[in-house]
């Protein structure tokens, strides 16, 4: 046990430590974790209900005793050897299970060491597919506006490159191509076809360069928590197959049953599969890039004959490990009914938060909450009101929103609650 004081870890934090999106000469405040279990975290010496999920990890809450049980059983074994020339049984099982449980068609199985990372490898696969099959010329993505990819530059091009997190680099990154936003989740079908004819035109007009289309199915996640009709998943294939182009699901957020579906690739299979954050149950870094036998055999036909990307920590042990217990977890319980009992307590308990000041809109999907304004939130107000309420949140933008872990309990959810209107009221 360390023994040094709270206010020094702090203080060192505070002056040496950066975290995501803060400021080094001006940080907001952070507080300081000394332990979790189930579904709540110590913070500052308190216990309160993890509303995110550690950034939508957590599925499972933490220190649950199979997850711990297979990360020690590894680590007795061996923590990491090198992917290159080597593999191991972890890794085999886990791409084995990866494989039964997506959409049949994707068979081969990239591990990769984020989520970021899988999405730069997707984008890679794109171009090498590309370049297999005689189109070289075609080195540009489609996508659509409201999108979030990841931090690394290929996943900022692919972000929406105005109300975007990464609007600085602009005239920087790769110039990619944008269509609409998907409509609402509540759209009509006269909405949806206007959108769909709009991709369309857009797609029709740049298909001599495009090799590939890259979006978040059913759920943009960090571009503003935007669910959409599942129809529009429809339309992003046709638009694909119709221009040969290879549609990219980026399920970092929604897999793993978060939005309902265990995959939204279910309902449509992409060529290529970005999966992460919780297929390790928030343990350890560690994500997936599933594609087809056709798309592997055209990278394997490009100049280069292998895919151009090989991570030092690819396939880690301990991550596969543990990953494979977590999906095991997942599977083996009632998943589906713990995530509907969730949407059912945040779609009653959030309802009444349309009536107050400030809040134009409130939606849900799956086990996902969530609280939009009509101004930024001011997130260390918000904060310090859940806090006091209980709850750990984090706002951004203009969403005070949850992804709780699936199995929260009704009175933790109450006060998961009672957080976020608390966080509404200050934010």
């Amino acid at each position: 046990m360390s023994t040094t004081r709270p206010e020094e870890l702090l203080a060192f934090d505070r002056e040496h430590l950066w975290h995501p999106y803060t400021s080094m000469t001006d940080p907001t405040p952070v507080r300081l974790v000394t332990g979790a279990r189930g579904c709540e975290i110590e913070v500052d010496g308190r216990s309160v209900v993890d509303g995110m999920s550690s950034w939508w990890s957590a599925i499972h809450g933490y220190r649950h005793p199979e997850l711990d049980r297979a990360l020690g059983e590894q680590a007795a074994r061996f923590s990491h050897v090198m992917f290159g020339g080597l593999t191991h049984e972890p890794a085999v099982a886990l791409g084995r299970r990866l494989v039964d449980i997506t959409p049949a068609a994707l068979e081969r199985v990239f591990l990769a060491d984020s989520g970021s990372v899988s999405v730069e490898v997707a984008m890679k696969m794109v171009l090498q597919y590309q370049r297999g099959v005689g189109r070289p010329e075609r080195t540009r993505m489609l996508t659509v506006l409201g999108g979030y990819h990841g931090d690394t530059f290929d996943c900022m091009s692919v972000t929406d490159p105005v109300g975007g997190m990464h609007s600085m680099w602009s005239g920087l990154l790769p110039e990619q191509v944008f269509g609409p936003r998907p409509p609402r989740h509540d759209a009509g079908p006269d909405d949806i076809a206007a959108w769909s004819a709009q991709l369309r035109a857009v797609a029709a007009e740049h298909a001599h360069e495009l090799a590939g289309l890259i979006v978040e199915p059913l759920l943009q996640g960090a571009g503003g928590m935007h669910p959409y009709p599942a129809e529009c998943l429809a339309v992003f294939r046709e638009v694909a197959d119709e221009h040969g182009l290879l549609l990219v699901f980026d399920e970092i957020a929604t897999g793993f049953g978060r939005t309902g579906h265990l995959f939204v690739s279910e309902l449509v299979t992409p060529d290529v599969l970005c999966l992460g954050k919780a297929l390790t149950g928030g343990y350890l870094t560690l994500a997936a890039v599933l594609t087809t036998d056709a798309v592997a055999r055209g990278i394997s036909a490009s100049e280069s004959g292998v895919l151009m990307h090989g991570p030092t920590f690819m396939g880690n042990p301990l991550a596969c490990a543990v990953a494979l217990a977590s999906i095991d977890l997942l599977l083996s319980g009632d998943w589906l009914g713990r995530v509907g009992h969730v949407n059912e307590r945040l779609t009653a308990g959030l309802a009444p938060l349309r009536d107050l000041p400030g809040v134009v809109d409130v939606r849900t999907i799956g086990a996902v909450g969530v609280v939009q304004l009509d101004h930024p939130v001011d997130v260390v107000a918000a904060t310090d009101a859940a806090l006091a309420a209980g709850v750990w949140l984090r706002p951004f933008r203009d969403l005070i929103y949850t992804m709780p872990p699936y199995p929260i309990g009704t009175e933790e959810l109450d006060r998961l609650l009672g957080g976020i209107t608390e966080a509404v009221k200050a934010g």
